[in-house]
């Protein structure tokens, strides 16, 4: 039996739950920070807002990560308005997560960054094998965006990046990058981190030789072990933990 604070939280009102996500975001920003997956301006993290969910809290444009906290998280509307706070909004932010909210009301959460392995593996332009047990949890649950036309800034862009990803928790857009969503910004930060690894080891696996693949078969099984949303929410759980107690300041 998970003790209390292992398991998905309940909320007595939205207020309360906004808090709550608006810390596992600034955390998120956090851990991105510390994992390497900052690069200039580029990059972001959304959750939708629990009272007003066509609205989305994301770090604010030019700020780093490892400075970001939950006071100067912004809030935008389904515009691009920013309707709480006083910091800009990443153009390309808005447009890809503005139309991934809207195309999936299942996700609260989406991440995107230019990670190094995640953007080197992008220039591959494949799916991960499932070599490794950590990579099931992406077996047939991820896409590949064959394509690329420069910086998103373009609403239709992102409602193509919407459909490519279809009803998946993760997808690679080629030349760019990794995407990943989940139903807390737990699970979607927590899949990014995992999908980076996977990307790291299978460019390992693949450099040093022909590499054994895991049977479809078993690969399935172990998806449905490694790969659920519990799964997600729960491998984020001692990363925040770790962030929290090194720089507790992003609670602020």
């Amino acid at each position: 039996m998970l003790p209390p604070e292992r398991r998905q939280p309940q909320f007595d009102s939205p207020a309360t739950e906004r808090i709550h996500r608006k810390q596992r975001l600034a955390a998120a920003f956090r851990l991105f920070a510390k994992f390497g997956y900052d690069e200039g301006v580029a990059g972001h993290i959304t959750v939708r807002d629990p009272e007003f969910p066509d609205t989305f809290w994301v770090n604010p444009f030019t700020k780093d990560f490892s400075q970001i906290c939950v006071s100067n998280l912004i809030r935008v509307d389904h515009t691009g308005a920013v309707v709480e706070g006083t910091w800009p909004v990443n153009r390309a932010a808005f447009a890809i997560h503005s139309r991934l909210h809207r195309a999936r009301p299942d996700v609260v959460a989406a991440a995107h960054t230019h990670s190094i392995h995640g953007k080197a593996f992008s220039a591959l332009g494949k799916l991960l094998d499932p070599l490794t047990q950590d990579a099931c949890a992406f077996y047939e649950d991820h896409s590949l965006f064959a394509d690329y036309t420069g910086v998103v800034l373009d609403v239709a862009e992102g409602d193509r990046i919407a459909e490519a990803l279809g009803g998946r928790k993760a997808v690679i857009l080629r030349n760019h990058g990794l995407l990943t969503v989940g139903e807390s910004v737990d699970a979607a930060a927590f899949w990014f981190i995992s999908m980076d690894r996977c990307c790291r080891t299978q460019l390992l696996a693949d450099a040093a030789g022909p590499t054994i693949k895991i049977a479809p078969d078993m690969a399935r099984l172990t998806s449905t072990q490694v790969g659920s949303p519990a799964a997600g929410f729960l491998g984020f759980q001692p990363l925040y933990d770790r962030i929290v107690a090194e720089q507790p300041d992003l609670l602020e």
